[in-house]
């Protein structure tokens, strides 16, 4: 088992560099972000999880996760040295090294061991610890195939890789919120829309957050400017949109609204999931990136779905006008458009 942890920092490159291109490849082929989130921004963020050390010791927070390490606590074992330092001399291994039965391998904390350090065990069933068990037992079982004989970094790298892919793939499995059959339909015409636009607004206006900027904005600050504070607004914003979201799926909808306010459900309830994700940046940091891949898609999503709301209402006539019951679910895209070009 020796190898293998030897062979993590080189994983650790590796991990980000694919990460880094899965969303590079993504947005290079056709989502179009909206104007208030650029490619750079995305980027940024993600350089952030990769470097970001809380404490200082040397061993990125993210990595922190996987090894069952505290990112705030420079010596979590008191071995006398960093983390990182630990970790480069083989004396800390990764937790999932250690689940692997395995006569050489070290034993792992259990939780009564973790309580007496006074610490707090790794997260269990995050995103991060997933893709570190993957990654374990593909080595594991390659290093056997080949014979017991260090594997070169092309072959880890191709671990990482197929560890990834099985991670996004769960993901992009992830069912929606609601489906078709999940929505009650009801009346059609333009007072079925009317009624509707005033239910839906008052669902939208009682689902709040304790927010005064943009998710990514608060992710940003957390994870650049170490403002912890924003996790709870994180957490917040993702409240407000699983509210919408459940509130909306509670509604009878009439016929022509139908199949975009499934559109608007079920991207609501992404975007909360999305943030959720945010929120855990430092106990789930994979999850936090791959969320990062999903969000200027899903923002562009939201985005349509508002604008297809409005194109139903225009196409059969009803128009509300600013101040009206209704109008604010009905208008959101006309009444940001001319901010957002500064008229």
């Amino acid at each position: 088992m020796e190898g293998v942890y030897k062979n993590w920092r080189v994983l650790t490159a590796t991990l980000f560099a694919a990460i880094l291109v899965i969303g590079a490849y993504m947005l290079a082929h056709g989502f179009e972000s909206p104007a208030t989130v650029e490619a750079s921004t995305e980027t940024a963020l993600l350089q952030a999880i990769a470097t970001k050390d809380s404490d200082g010791d040397g061993l990125p927070d993210w990595e922190e996760s996987l090894y069952g390490t505290d990112p705030k606590v420079a010596d979590t074992f008191n071995l006398g040295m960093s983390d990182g330092a630990a970790v480069a001399k083989g004396l800390i291994v990764p937790k999932a090294i250690a689940d692997i039965p395995s006569a050489t391998s070290t034993p792992g904390m259990d939780a009564a061991e973790y309580a007496a350090e006074g610490l707090t065990p790794p997260t269990a069933g995050t995103l991060t610890s997933a893709f570190a068990q993957s990654f374990f037992t593909l080595y594991v079982a390659t290093k056997q195939a080949n014979g017991g004989a260090a594997l070169s970094e092309e072959q880890t790298s191709s671990i990482t890789n197929q560890a990834l892919t099985s991670l996004s793939a769960s993901i992009a499995a992830t069912p929606d919120f609601k489906s078709a059959t999940d929505i009650r339909v009801s009346g059609s015409g333009p007072e079925a829309l009317k009624a509707f636009a005033v239910n839906a607004e008052a669902v939208l206006l009682k689902n709040t957050a304790d927010a005064s900027t943009t998710d990514i904005k608060y992710l940003q600050a957390a994870l650049i400017d170490n403002d912890d504070t924003a996790f709870v607004h994180l957490e917040s914003i993702s409240k407000m949109y699983r509210g919408s979201a459940a509130g909306l799926a509670a509604l009878s909808v009439p016929g022509e609204l139908a199949e975009t306010d499934l559109s608007l459900i079920n991207t609501l309830m992404r975007l909360s999931e999305i943030d959720s994700d945010f929120s855990h940046a430092t106990t789930d940091p994979l999850a936090t990136m791959f969320a990062l891949q999903q969000y200027m898609k899903t923002v562009t999503a939201l985005q349509t779905a508002f604008e297809n709301i409005g194109k139903v209402y225009a196409g059969v006539g009803v128009r509300l006008p600013a101040g009206l019951p209704g109008a604010s679910f009905v208008n959101v895209i006309a009444d940001i458009t001319p901010a957002a070009g500064g008229k």
